[in-house]
């Protein structure tokens, strides 16, 4: 009875997740001056969580997507209605679950994963997952039949057509990654409830993101580091979307120049006896 209340006084006192280690080495709620060394730590942990799922999402989600878009199989509509389904779950709902997998009592619970940056990286990678596959899936999906059919024709593998359709869709699939992204960067609820929200007694991040940290700096009246993590945020968010206008404007071009040769050939391919005059 002691342990439950002192855990309630703390929880309540904090006004959000607290840390499991001991007080002395972790000041979740402490108070920090405005300090660049906090803003970048804060900034390289949201960075580092952020891009490794994504990184690993999208290993993850581009083979599904080629797989729904090339082959029919049973399951296949109930597998898509669970991708458009997690693109809009709540966040919240999806932290909840991750740190019921990861606490003691869950199949995880052996790892040790509470309240720490691989927590975080597995909530953000659920959260990214539906909405890199999704994407993926409806750029994989708007590649013409007939650049696959010309790739079986000059006789490549399903490997080989694969890497066609990656090249056609890369684009769209760029943009998927970007969404992916913008999905976990600008995570608050469950990364805050796997992650706790933790800076280190030196105040710097443990697990504190630039939204979580946006998050408590506005509610502590500290506006000037809430503004300035903010800017940091949007401007993270420009960059990215930047180099991915920037790769589809090129990629624009080589399929435009590809489609004129392309088209100059299918005809005579398309029958095979002018193939064979040439």
């Amino acid at each position: 009875m002691t342990l439950e209340i002192t855990s309630l006084a703390l929880f309540a006192s904090s006004g959000s997740f607290g840390s499991l280690a001991p007080l002395g080495s972790f000041a979740p709620f402490a108070e920090f001056p405005f300090e660049w060394n906090y803003v970048r730590s804060i900034t390289v942990v949201s960075l580092q969580v952020s891009v490794v799922a994504v990184a690993l999402s999208t290993l993850f989600s581009l083979p599904v997507a080629l797989t729904m878009g090339f082959a029919e199989f049973r399951g296949k509509q109930v597998l898509a209605s669970i991708i458009n389904t997690g693109m809009g779950f709540p966040s919240v709902v999806v932290g909840l679950l991750v740190l019921l997998a990861i606490s003691n009592e869950g199949p995880l619970g052996s790892l040790d994963l509470v309240y720490t940056p691989e927590a975080m990286i597995i909530s953000q990678f659920v959260l990214a997952t539906p909405v890199i596959t999704g994407v993926s899936l409806a750029a994989v999906s708007g590649v013409e039949r007939g650049v696959r059919d010309a790739a079986y024709a000059m006789g490549g593998t399903r490997l080989d057509v694969a890497l066609v359709t990656v090249k056609e869709a890369r684009y769209g699939i760029a943009t998927a990654v970007l969404a992916g992204f913008g999905r976990a960067i600008s995570e608050v609820g469950s990364v805050l409830i796997v992650g706790g929200n933790i800076a280190t007694a030196d105040g710097t991040s443990y697990t504190r993101t630039i939204t979580t940290a946006i998050q408590r700096e506005a509610r502590q009246g500290r506006y000037e580091t809430a503004i300035v993590l903010g800017v940091i945020l949007v401007a993270l968010v420009l960059l990215v979307n930047a180099i991915v206008v920037r790769l589809g404007s090129g990629g624009a071009g080589g399929r435009t120049e590809g489609g004129t040769g392309a088209g100059t050939g299918a005809g005579p391919d398309a029958d095979g006896r002018s193939g064979g005059s040439r």
